[in-house]
């Protein structure tokens, strides 16, 4: 497989491009994006072959719990069955952002996303080429880091490429990401929210 590298220096400018990702995720295919804290490895996150691909191009365990991508709160309540009113308050104060907030999932959320759980996990990343390429594929994206298991996160198209080469159709450059390090996650399901990976948010509350 021959992997493709498109520089996306403007998402409005660049349409086409976004438009052809969002047809290489819709089909089933693998996508390499930005985000502000490290690149993500996409697929379909309403379909289970596809989101198969990213445990074989990453070698991931397949037991292993997808993060679903979203533009927008309609894509939340396509996939979370109940919005508890402490992940209202945070998607208040910091969405979109570092943030991934773990909530009961819906029945359209496929088992392979989840590793069985009924929950999931959503973020809405704040990159613009990010957000521009949930829009243009219009399904939330599962995504984790786009690298070979086990090794660093990439924070730049380069580094993904360096893993990902002839494995994957499609990377969109969006230049170096902001953070570098994965989102915060924070489970919303109980009373009490509970911090499952490290704090890297700046509040707007």
């Amino acid at each position: 497989m021959i992997t493709k590298i498109v520089k996306i220096e403007n998402v409005k400018e660049q349409k086409e491009a976004l438009h052809e990702a969002g047809e290489i995720l819709r089909s089933g295919g693998l996508v390499a994006f930005p985000t502000e804290t490290v690149y993500g490895l996409g697929a379909n996150g309403l379909d289970a072959e596809a989101c198969a691909g990213i445990y074989a191009a990453k070698g991931r365990p397949s037991d292993n719990p997808l993060i679903l991508h979203v533009a927008n709160r309609s894509m939340v309540e396509q996939i979370a069955a109940v919005i508890p009113p402490l992940a209202e308050k945070l998607m208040a104060a910091f969405c979109p952002g570092p943030i991934t907030l773990i909530m009961q999932r819906r029945s359209i959320v496929p088992d392979r996303i989840t590793g069985g759980l009924s929950t999931v996990g959503i973020r809405m990343p704040e990159n613009d080429v990010a957000r521009a390429l949930i829009q243009a594929a219009g399904v939330p994206i599962a995504a984790p880091s786009a690298n070979i298991s086990g090794r660093p996160s990439p924070t730049s198209a380069e580094l993904t490429a360096r893993d990902l080469d002839g494995r994957i159709p499609l990377i969109l450059d969006g230049g170096p990401c902001h953070f570098g390090v994965e989102s915060t996650i924070v489970d919303c399901t109980g009373e009490k929210a509970v911090i499952l990976r490290p704090v890297r948010l700046r509040g707007r509350c």
